[in-house]
């Protein structure tokens, strides 16, 4: 996800030529594992794959990883289905890891109903899959039954990165401590909370840069969570080659954090959360069943970058004004609640829209 757009307004429109070219230096760097889903950037992520890496290395040189859209399941017959489109799509035989994706409490009942568990374990059976788990959006302890009544999986995806880690809402450190007690390792996703730990306020920019003046706003977050012990791999979603070179730069050879750098993460915990109005991460899962087309993700970066830097207020409020030409505004909101249902985060999306209205559509 998170790929180069051609289009910044459409999801689908993948900027081929320039995700082979981050393929490459990724590969050419000794880095191997790919993560594409069902629905990331409307369902051309998992054949961007096979354009990028599938059609032009040999199966030997990577390794991919795709999800079960648990949601899109309504009767068995779906699993196969899907699960043979996926295959197809990324031009492959086999998933070197599968999972569940994204499990709360509706979806843990779904993959009961519809056997979700028994299909992934017979397709790792037939050589389909090499390795099957889940990602999770939840409460520790629905992810505490899951690990109980599951035993078979064998490795968990979790959102952790250093400002969520002992938020009460994401529980990423109950959850890491969680699967660390069960034997599972951990595969982190949205390190950078989604761009959000990249722009970070000044004062924390100074922070990270009295101490190293090299090194990104966005490699301390991507190290917090590769220093913890049994993390088997940390998901950045990049969009340009910028980010790229930042990310396998500073990964190449890899350092933990010593107990200054984590001082001063704790001191930078304390001034973002100061900072940010709404935690969003910009995965989009809000955006694409909104009757309205409201640009939710984007609206709220906005509004947080408001929040963070008052003194660009004014073009805030014109790149609001131009999102606004192609989607609907904060102010169409219906209420229907179908975003906040589909939200990781937890956010209360329709009182937010709220604020975002009356900050840019107001005199």
């Amino acid at each position: 996800m998170r790929l180069p757009l051609v289009n910044p307004d459409d999801q689908a429109s993948i900027d081929i030529e320039k995700v082979k070219e981050m393929v490459d230096v990724y590969i050419n760097r000794g880095f191997t594992y790919f993560d594409t889903a069902y629905p990331y950037h409307a369902g051309k992520s998992e054949e961007a794959f096979r354009e990028a890496v599938v059609k032009r290395y040999p199966r030997e040189a990577f390794t991919v990883t795709s999800k079960m859209p648990v949601w899109a399941i309504n009767e068995q017959a779906d699993l196969e289905r899907i699960f043979n489109e996926q295959l197809e799509r990324c031009g492959v035989d086999y998933f070197d890891y599968y999972w569940l994706h994204a499990l709360n409490h509706e979806r843990v009942e779904v993959m009961e109903r519809m056997d979700g568990w028994g299909f992934i374990a017979r397709k790792k059976a037939e050589g389909r899959i090499r390795h099957i788990g889940f990602s999770f959006h939840d409460d520790s302890a629905l992810l505490a039954q899951i690990l109980e009544r599951h035993p078979e999986a064998e490795y968990v995806q979790l959102q952790i990165n250093y400002l969520d880690w002992d938020s009460p809402a994401i529980e990423s450190k109950t959850c890491y401590d969680l699967c660390v007690k069960h034997g599972k390792p951990v595969i982190v996703m949205e390190p950078v909370k989604g761009g959000s730990l990249a722009r970070v306020p000044r004062e924390v920019e100074q922070l990270f840069r009295d101490y190293n003046p090299d090194a990104s706003p966005a490699s301390w977050a991507i190290r917090f969570c590769a220093s913890l012990p049994g993390v088997m791999t940390v998901l950045s979603g990049m969009s340009n080659m910028e980010q790229l070179d930042d990310n396998t730069a500073f990964m190449q050879d890899f350092q933990p954090l010593n107990q200054q750098e984590q001082d001063i993460i704790a001191r930078a915990k304390e001034v973002i959360r100061e900072a940010i109005a709404v935690p969003c991460t910009t995965c989009h899962y809000c955006t694409d069943g909104c009757p309205q087309s409201i640009a939710i993700p984007e609206y709220f970066n906005l509004y947080n970058m408001m929040h963070q830097f008052p003194e660009q207020k004014s073009n805030c409020k014109l790149y609001y004004d131009l999102l606004g030409k192609n989607h609907g505004h904060a102010s169409d909101c219906i209420e229907c609640g179908q975003c906040e249902a589909q939200c990781p985060q937890h956010i209360s999306i329709i009182d937010n829209l709220k604020l975002v209205a009356q900050s840019f559509e107001t005199a």
